[in-house]
């Protein structure tokens, strides 16, 4: 029990410490309707700031914000002490970087990128569903969205590859 000099934690409380703010999707995540579709989208404008980068450098960014992610979400779901808070949406900027990997930067296929992650985010297929439940911690956290962008990544070039995209 709380007593009237504690302060409740919640994620709004967490912003003013960077990592936990990142941990949050600078906010987006603090959004209660659709905080994982909110944090997609808060991804959006980030990935404007390195999509041109070469295909390595971009890469590197995503496996650093992988790994940093499994330890800035384990934080935060410390912090709120609640495994896998809906809150925590860094795991779908990292999903979302992954699905934009070496796609065309038309608003259409990043909208198209958008809707397929959310997709499989929301839908878990096997073996996203089954990792979501088996393993804890910051790594289960970031497994379950990655996997979602990977899934995503090969819808779109598929569907790329369909309409003579490529």
């Amino acid at each position: 029990m709380q007593d009237a000099t504690t302060e409740a934690v919640t994620p709004r409380s967490l912003l003013r410490d960077p990592m936990h703010c990142l941990a949050l999707g600078l906010g987006s995540g603090c959004i209660r309707k659709a905080p994982g579709t909110w944090g997609s989208l808060a991804a959006l404008p980030i990935y404007g700031l390195f999509f041109w980068v070469p295909a390595p450098v971009f890469g590197l960014i995503v496996v650093v914000s992988f790994v940093v992610g499994i330890w800035l979400c384990q934080r935060t779901a410390d912090a709120l002490g609640v495994h896998d808070h809906p809150a925590i949406v860094w795991d779908e900027f990292v999903g979302m970087w992954i699905v934009l990997a070496l796609q065309p930067t038309q608003w259409w296929w990043i909208g198209l990128a958008f809707v397929l992650f959310r997709v499989f985010d929301i839908w878990k297929p096997w073996p996203i569903g089954w990792l979501d439940q088996k393993v804890s911690g910051g790594l289960g956290i970031m497994l379950d969205d990655v996997l979602a962008g990977i899934y995503a990544f090969a819808v779109l070039v598929a569907i790329q590859f369909a309409v003579g995209a490529f």
